[in-house]
């Protein structure tokens, strides 16, 4: 067994690395690069992205030096998969880290997702929903002591604000779009896995969920213990929703819980979250810091 582990998640959203050990983790760092802005219209990985995603890169490849990690799982989901020219990611990527990424089929990547959010959960509490709202597809993985179902569906927090929101503050039919394209996406989840009506609880993961929970705590962006397995009520989701999609993004920007470079996507991922909410009946949701993140590194030991 390695001393030290390292995960890289190349998100659409966000670029983010664990290095971990048998005591905890070690690094948790996390830098918003929109690796998928324009992605959903052109169908390509945008240029300016890519640079910034190979420079957060190259400095997770010197923090993997500097604590001397050899053991090292690369992973990019969402934009890679979508994107025609996902292969310059995949080699510059390489190039930087060492590591070529594993582009992750929606279904492996709710597997990860499940046993990082799950670990250290008494079954009991099962069965569990892991609910994963990314940047451009959202995960639901069912399951009690290990994963029986799997379902990916292309809705995330870039994607729903690059398709359906162009006003500041969003307009109320903006609005009206993302929460009605988000209900006929549920509509085929529960037909696709019915299996959700026996869920005792839900487990909410990613930066949309911690962001509207650290809204509801006040918290800063820079207490992500804060909100990890706080308790976020329907009631308490929709509060929130309604003040960031009232707000002007200037605005939105200086909420402590909101990191600055998510005020621009909120609105979507927040629509689709109180979409869950409503459509799955999910009251409360069990916020949760461990994730695919968690899974890509447990994978190593």
């Amino acid at each position: 067994m390695a001393d030290l582990v390292a995960a890289v998640d190349c998100g659409t959203n966000t670029i983010r690395l664990l290095i971990s050990g048998p005591d905890g983790d070690v690094v948790r760092r996390q830098t918003i690069t929109r690796l998928g802005a324009g992605v959903d219209r052109t169908g390509r990985l945008d240029p300016a992205a890519l640079d910034r995603t190979i420079a957060e890169l190259a400095e997770h490849r010197r923090l993997l030096d500097e604590h001397g990690v050899e053991a090292v799982r690369v992973a990019a989901t969402s934009a890679a998969r979508s994107a025609t020219n996902r292969d310059e990611l995949l080699d510059r990527a390489e190039a930087t880290l060492g590591v070529r990424p594993e582009i992750l089929p929606g279904d492996e990547e709710g597997r990860l997702s499940f046993a990082g959010a799950t670990a250290g959960l008494d079954p009991s509490r099962g069965p569990f929903c892991v609910v994963d709202i990314g940047g451009g597809s959202t995960e639901f993985a069912y399951g009690t002591t290990e994963l029986e179902r799997v379902l990916s569906v292309e809705m995330g927090s870039v994607r729903f604000t690059e398709r359906f929101v162009e006003s500041d503050p969003p307009e109320p039919e903006e609005l009206v779009a993302c929460l009605s394209v988000a209900e006929a996406h549920l509509a085929d989840v529960q037909r696709e896995l019915p299996e959700l009506a026996d869920v005792r609880t839900w487990i909410g993961v990613a930066g949309t969920v911690t962001t509207v929970a650290a809204v509801e705590l006040g918290c800063g962006v820079d207490e992500p213990g804060a909100t990890h397995h706080f308790e976020l009520t329907h009631d308490a989701a929709e509060d929130v929703f309604r003040t960031l999609v009232t707000e002007p993004l200037e605005d939105r920007r200086f909420n402590p819980g909101l990191h600055p470079d998510r005020a621009e996507v909120i609105v979507g991922g927040s629509a689709i979250l109180v979409a869950i909410m409503r459509s799955l009946h999910v009251d409360p949701l069990l916020v949760s810091e461990r994730d695919l993140l968690d899974g890509l590194a447990a994978s190593l030991r």
